[in-house]
């Protein structure tokens, strides 16, 4: 039983690391489409999303499998709890990445309203998180776990100041408003791509040290 259940666990891993990988891939082409204005990436970020579903359902169902038929117990009830949470929150980065590829289908056919600067930078911290946030995972890594909710500070401070650059768009030219305000949807949407990430370290740090940090000082 133990060489199964150590088993199953290795393919739980491997399902939901796949599915990290693909929603990071998910989040960069979306961004791509916007910043070099290519609506043919933009679908396939959309097309994509059933994937991301289709192993959203099938992980969850081999949660529920291994909680039905092999009942875990201590850190391995911990992974697959977790796991379950974690899978969840992919999901909806998920769906942000298509949000943001159905904006860039609408900006892309108005006239380029500034060079992305900030938005790519945002991506890529956000993205980071990701990435940071599985391999804490895997490695069981609480300290690593903690550098991520760390840096959700940034993505929010750099959400704000694309706001801000934004509404001066806006105030200056009305013309501007329609594409501004998609472009802060954007932002918007990066920033909780951001905090999906951070709840995915709160979680890492919860399956290694059994401590719920939601909420709380991250010291």
């Amino acid at each position: 039983m133990g060489r199964i259940m150590e088993k199953e666990l290795q393919e739980l891993k491997d399902k939901l690391l796949r599915l990290g990988a693909l929603v990071e891939s998910q989040v960069e082409r979306s961004v791509t489409s916007l910043v070099e204005r290519d609506n043919m990436l933009a679908a396939s970020v959309i097309d994509t999303d059933h994937e991301v579903n289709r192993l959203e359902v099938e992980i969850d169902e081999d949660c529920i499998l291994l909680l039905a038929l092999r009942h875990p117990e201590a850190s391995d009830l911990r992974f697959v709890t977790t796991a379950m949470k974690i899978v969840t929150d992919l999901e909806r980065m998920g769906d942000l990445a298509v949000d943001i590829s159905e904006r860039a289908l609408e900006i892309n056919e108005e006239p380029l309203l500034k060079p992305y600067i900030d938005i790519p930078r945002m991506a890529r911290a956000a993205r980071q998180m990701l990435k940071d946030a599985l391999d804490a995972f895997v490695n069981k890594d609480a300290a690593l776990a903690r550098k991520v909710t760390e840096s959700d500070d940034y993505v929010d401070n750099l959400n704000h100041q694309i706001f801000r650059e934004l509404l001066l768009f806006m105030l200056e030219d009305p013309h501007t408003i329609s594409r501004a305000i998609r472009i802060s949807y954007v932002s918007k949407y990066l920033e909780r791509i951001a905090d999906h990430a951070t709840n995915i370290a709160e979680m890492v740090v919860y399956l290694v040290e059994g401590k719920i940090i939601r909420h709380m000082d991250k010291a």
